[in-house]
């Protein structure tokens, strides 16, 4: 057995003070003191010949220390512990809290980018990745194409965002109902910018998104979050604009909040269903106009929406 202490990436044999390499928090001995330590460490085998051939077993390869911070990592991203665009400690902290070595690490992080699960962070340090959340997506240029789109994406929301509402009010935590009444409360203020509301009520929606606890609806939501945000903006500005409208959309806002606040999972199905049904009726009262009397206008004006 060799007997050694690291010393900034080499260990120092004890028993003759020989420095050999660390890669990857392995050793890396010479062909001579491998052999060595390979013939003193193996044990004679105690299966019988039948046992060494049978074909229903297999030989289970040993992991790399990255390969484990990688699945690590991955483990927590599919959970959704780690968010969409949320931004991951640095290499030092990730290596002390997960008590590796920093190459470790770095590989780890190099495998995950390169199969497109995190991103490098302009200025340093890496997030997680938010995949089609890009202003210039097939899905955005295909809405930007035709606002008809825009009430096809309304239809959706009515199915999938109703069946979050429903979660939420199941699964949320007391800080995530919290932060969902926030962003309700903030979109509501009679003296915010229209910008404001509109990024408020966004994440609203994202915050009954994050309170489902579903990682794979939650990415859903992030990688179409451009085209959300822009949507709910037309919807507020186009669609909405008096304010009886906007009373209304805040009225049923505020009764997804207490159907959630309330752990009623019907009646939070049921507010979310009424709210988006409103949002496709009125895409439904103006589609004639939208697309019939100033197409173009009305195209460029939702691609520069929010």
């Amino acid at each position: 057995m060799l007997h050694c202490r690291k010393f900034w990436g080499v260990a120092v044999d004890a028993r003759n003070g020989k420095a050999y390499p660390l890669r990857e928090d392995r050793l890396v001995l010479p062909p001579d003191r491998m052999h060595g330590m390979c013939a003193a460490s193996r044990k004679p085998s105690t299966m019988t010949e039948n046992e060494q051939h049978d074909p229903r077993f297999r030989e289970i390869p040993r992991e790399r220390v990255s390969e484990r911070v990688a699945q690590e990592l991955m483990g927590l991203i599919a959970a959704g512990t780690l968010a969409p665009g949320e931004r991951l400690p640095g290499e030092r902290s990730l290596a002390e809290m997960m008590n590796v070595s920093r190459v470790s690490v770095r590989a780890a992080l190099q495998e995950l980018k390169a199969q497109g699960f995190i991103v490098a962070v302009q200025g340093g340090g890496t997030r997680v990745s938010r995949g089609a959340h890009e202003s210039d997506s097939p899905l955005m240029r295909l809405v930007r194409a035709d606002t008809r789109n825009y009430h096809d994406l309304a239809e959706l929301r009515a199915h999938i965002e109703t069946w979050a509402a429903r979660r939420a009010a199941v699964r949320a935590t007391d800080e995530q109902i919290a932060e969902i009444a926030r962003t309700c409360e903030a979109m509501a203020d009679p003296n915010a910018a229209p910008e404001t509301q509109n990024a408020q009520d966004y994440a609203f929606h994202l915050a009954v998104a994050k309170a489902s606890h579903s990682a794979v609806y939650m990415h859903l939501m992030e990688m179409m979050g451009d085209i959300l945000e822009r949507t709910i903006a037309y919807t507020r500005s186009a669609l909405c604009a008096s304010e009886d409208e906007r009373n209304q959309l805040i009225a049923e806002h505020r009764r997804i909040v207490n159907a959630i606040r309330n752990r009623d999972p019907d009646a939070a199905e049921h507010a979310m269903t009424r709210h988006l049904q409103h949002v496709v009726a009125s895409y439904d009262a103006v589609d004639g106009v939208a697309t019939e009397t100033a197409p173009a206008e009305t195209v460029r004006a939702v691609g520069s929406a929010g």
